[in-house]
């Protein structure tokens, strides 16, 4: 069973792509920060709300995934790299023809469930779009 407070706290990261950006220097993280790796404690970070729109920048298709999703196998774990710079990897859905470089868009979906009759979470994971 997953923690409820945990779920909860990770929200505007999972529903968002909320990450944060240093005011000092401008680089922008994801997941959120609480300081700059490049200013240290002279940084000022705030949070950012990155765009949904991103690009594949490698990817895999998995077919012997870990206990939870064998339901979903096969599938496709990208990394994406948002418009705004950060990486993050998301599964890729509704597509069966993926290439590095392909623009994504974030959508809205449900991870996993805590059976039976538990939490379902929901997050981030990203489509094909044509531009």
């Amino acid at each position: 069973m997953t923690n409820i407070a945990i779920t909860w706290r990770r929200i505007p990261e999972r529903y968002c792509i909320i990450g944060s950006i240093c005011k000092t220097c401008s680089t922008k993280y994801f997941p959120l920060r609480k300081f700059c790796p490049k200013c240290r404690r002279k940084g000022k970070m705030e949070r950012y709300q990155f765009s949904p729109r991103g690009t594949i920048y490698s990817y895999t298709k998995v077919y012997a995934p870990p206990a939870g999703f064998e339901l979903e196998a096969p599938y496709i774990l990208a990394i994406v790299k948002l418009d705004e710079g950060p990486m993050l990897s998301a599964q890729i859905v509704n597509t069966q023809n993926v290439e590095i470089g392909d623009r994504v868009e974030m959508v809205f979906r449900v991870i996993k469930r805590d059976e039976p009759e538990g939490l379902i979470h929901y997050g981030y994971k990203f489509e094909k779009i044509t531009d």
